[in-house]
């Protein structure tokens, strides 16, 4: 009888890092999911049965209106977003911590889109810090604002309440932008707020989503989430042209459907927001260690002495954010264990004695 080859394994499965929530592998029920729509053929280009059904299910979370459009990644569904939202002459607003600015390697200038960067020190933006930039409507020496994007969570962890969300969309509105909400952590944010998916998109005015499945247990892929049709012009053609149409979408269908099916979104965020508040009681009983921002998601940032952080990282992966100042970013996620946590802080404890 013929065996089955196996696939190597190259590294070691039990190692937990705190690195980042994409480090992580894929939920067992995303992979379970995978697994049953591997079988046989479907359509391709998103016209197979788990995109239909995925539609179905976008809308009991976002509203009736909503159309999604499965991409490959968080950057690659911000800018097939934002180059269907904004015209050729417009920019973007967002805050100067935005992954859009900070981590995307310049992808929407090389896209034609110009950021127009406000300063946020807890990462969220207001609608006074807005209207400053709205100065310009009309002036056709300067960039003309056309969009608005704003990260929920943000950058550092924090959270938009529903309200803070309908203003900035009253205020964006009012003087004709679009809002786009970079949402890859998003279902971070609804489960720290105990709210559904639509308080803090279609109900609180955005106009479109990133939807973020990567951090949140997929194996890879996001979801372009348009809530207000009219907000985009040719988002099907950019999609395409920008390389994030995949051929075999069911595969990215399938694991959204996963998630959003049967609320192991909300599981998997209530877990890995849980673990980050688990590590950052800990983290502040170790001495020489200071919280830096509010635990409101998976994300914790804490001040380090240099010595202690040095010796960590000879045993864990965790981000440095600001070297200057000793500011390091501890990311849960959906698989971090109690156990992970209790280790890593013992650890800290033990080293900064």
């Amino acid at each position: 009888m013929n065996e089955e080859p196996t696939a190597p394994v190259l590294h070691d499965p039990s190692r937990h890092d705190f690195a980042s929530d994409n480090w992580a592998g894929a939920h067992p029920r995303v992979m379970a999911a995978l697994a049953a729509a591997n079988g046989g053929h479907q359509p391709g280009y998103g016209e197979d049965a788990y995109t239909a059904r995925l539609r179905e299910t976008v809308r009991r979370h976002f509203g009736p209106d909503a159309e999604p459009y499965p991409v490959f990644n968080g950057t690659g569904a911000n800018l097939v977003a934002l180059q269907a939202m904004a015209a050729r002459w417009q920019s973007v607003i967002c805050p100067d911590s935005a992954h859009l600015h900070t981590d995307e390697t310049a992808a929407p200038e090389h896209a034609g889109l110009k950021l127009l960067t406000v300063p946020a020190p807890d990462g969220k933006l207001t609608p006074e810090a807005l209207r400053r930039y709205t100065r310009d409507l009309g002036n056709m020496h300067h960039a003309q604002p056309g969009v608005v994007s704003v990260s929920q969570t943000t950058e550092l962890g924090t959270c938009y309440t529903p309200q803070e969300l309908k203003a900035l969309a009253a205020e964006a509105h009012a003087h004709g932008l679009r809002l786009h909400l970079d949402g890859a952590r998003l279902t971070n944010a609804a489960a720290t707020l105990g709210v559904p998916l639509a308080r803090l998109t279609t109900e609180a005015g955005v106009d479109v989503v990133s939807f973020g499945a990567t951090k949140n247990g997929a194996l890879y892929g996001d979801c372009v989430i348009v809530l207000d049709p009219d907000a985009v012009s040719g988002l099907a053609y950019v999609k395409k042209a920008t390389t994030q149409l995949p051929s075999k979408a069911r595969f990215v269908s399938a694991q959204l459907l996963a998630l959003l099916d049967d609320e192991l979104w909300l599981e998997n965020a209530r877990h890995s927001n849980a673990m980050a508040t688990l590590l950052a009681d800990g983290l502040s009983t170790v001495p020489g260690v200071r919280l830096a921002h509010p635990v409101e998601s998976n994300a914790v940032f804490a001040v380090l002495p240099d010595e202690l952080a040095q010796r960590l990282r000879r045993r864990y992966a965790f981000s440095t954010w600001d070297p200057d100042r000793g500011l390091v970013r501890l990311m849960t996620a959906f698989d971090t264990t109690r156990q992970d946590v209790e280790r890593f802080v013992e650890a800290a404890r033990d080293l900064a004695g």
